[in-house]
């Protein structure tokens, strides 16, 4: 009988993070191992067993104490207790977790159990709200509160959203005292080495650390078709478009661009499609793979304006289709990026942009789909992805 591997996240194979999971569950499974996922909300069919933590009423229940008291992650006691009884009848030999947040989850209960538990604990940090007052992300406020103590929290209205209190400084003191619980058996995994040197300045510091970055599926993601050029395509893909991922920038690109450029925008609302000014043809999000990587392939460049990111995956998804990347000198984007792959740019420079784009359309041979797809092959590949999360399991328990 092999090792039991319990993964935690707010989603079951959906979305970037549950399909991170997914991946990762598949591979222990192909070496021996047993495995079980307790998710949220939203799935879609899994290998491994599910278990469900909570209803959408206990959801909904979740959203409305964190909008009026700013308690995120401290609602869903019966929920979670459901959870610990769960972990208890399964008794895994490691607990993965990827995003506790996402309304579904109560932190205290959990880390009070994992204690008590004495398992070894790896925690993949997607983001920064582990260790926040309240904040997935601050680099586009340009906080940096959390490196002591949060209070009078510039990012209180965006997500997890609360409309009334700033509870910040209480949530960083329950945080700090909870997460630090099991400091001795937690193995965190920021996804970039820029998130791993932001947590290195938090609370979390004196935690082991280890990157491990995201993996995709290349075949999926693979040049599928020819490059446009009559017009050339600069092509920008999100999950949501707001100020954070640069959407005013790229309507201020598309008037510095010469003709013989199109920008192509996936990932828009139907409203912002609407009020798209003339240049930029919008698309609303797609759940089609194939058709994501046949505008992946055809685009000239990749451009994504992203505020704050801990590891962009449509930059790899690009590099993966044979798409040269341009980005902003922001979060983990730069990591993505190899020689002859892509340019950084300074960020919130929509002039560089513009240039980075003509360097690269205008250098033959040099920005090449060969090149970009070969570093997504060398280093973003799920399987090395998934590898080197069974490689840490093995020197955790030391098999």
């Amino acid at each position: 009988m092999g090792p039991r591997l319990l993964q935690i996240n707010v989603t079951a194979n959906w979305g970037s993070h549950g399909r991170i999971a997914e991946d990762i569950a598949l591979g222990a499974q192909k070496e021996g191992w047993t495995t079980a996922m307790a998710y949220g909300r939203h799935m879609t069919p899994s290998a491994q067993h599910l278990f469900r933590v909570g209803s959408r009423f206990d959801v909904y229940r979740h959203v409305a104490e964190t909008r009026l008291f700013d308690r995120h992650g401290l609602a869903s006691v019966a929920p979670t207790k459901a959870l610990v009884s769960y972990i208890g009848d399964y008794n895994p030999d490691i607990i993965h977790l990827h995003n506790i947040h996402g309304y579904y989850l109560n932190y205290p209960l959990l880390f009070d159990f994992l204690k008590s538990w004495g398992g070894p604990v790896v925690w993949t940090l997607h983001d920064c709200w582990p260790f926040t007052g309240h904040c997935a992300y601050f680099e586009y406020a340009h906080c940096d509160r959390w490196k002591t103590l949060c209070h009078d929290c510039p990012e209180k209205r965006s997500y997890p959203k609360s409309s009334l209190i700033d509870n910040s400084t209480a949530n960083y003191n329950l945080k700090r005292h909870y997460f630090r619980l099991i400091k001795d058996r937690l193995t965190l995994v920021p996804v970039s080495s820029w998130l791993a040197g932001i947590a290195g300045q938090s609370f979390l510091s004196d935690c082991r650390c280890e990157v491990i970055h995201n993996g995709i599926d290349t075949d999926q993601f693979s040049p599928c078709a020819q490059k446009d050029t009559d017009p050339r395509i600069v092509l920008g893909v999100a999950s949501v478009w707001d100020g954070r991922k640069g959407l005013d920038d790229f309507c201020k690109l598309a008037r510095l661009l010469p003709d013989g450029y199109r920008i192509v925008l996936i990932g828009l609302s139907r409203k912002q499609i609407k009020s798209l000014p003339q240049g930029i043809l919008g698309l609303e999000r797609t759940a089609d793979v194939a058709e994501l990587a046949r505008w992946y392939s055809r685009a000239s460049v990749f451009v994504n304006p992203t505020k704050e990111d801990t590891f962009p995956t449509t930059n790899i998804e690009a590099l993966a289709s044979g798409t040269p990347v341009v980005t902003y000198r922001s979060g983990g984007a730069p990591e993505t990026i190899g020689s002859g792959t892509g340019i950084v740019v300074g960020k919130d420079d929509v002039n560089a942009l513009a240039g980075a784009v003509l360097r690269i359309t205008d250098s033959a041979g040099i920005y090449t789909p060969d090149a970009c797809r070969q570093r997504a092959l060398q280093y973003y590949r799920r399987q090395r992805c998934c590898s080197d999360y069974l490689d840490l399991y093995r020197r955790i328990l030391a098999l």
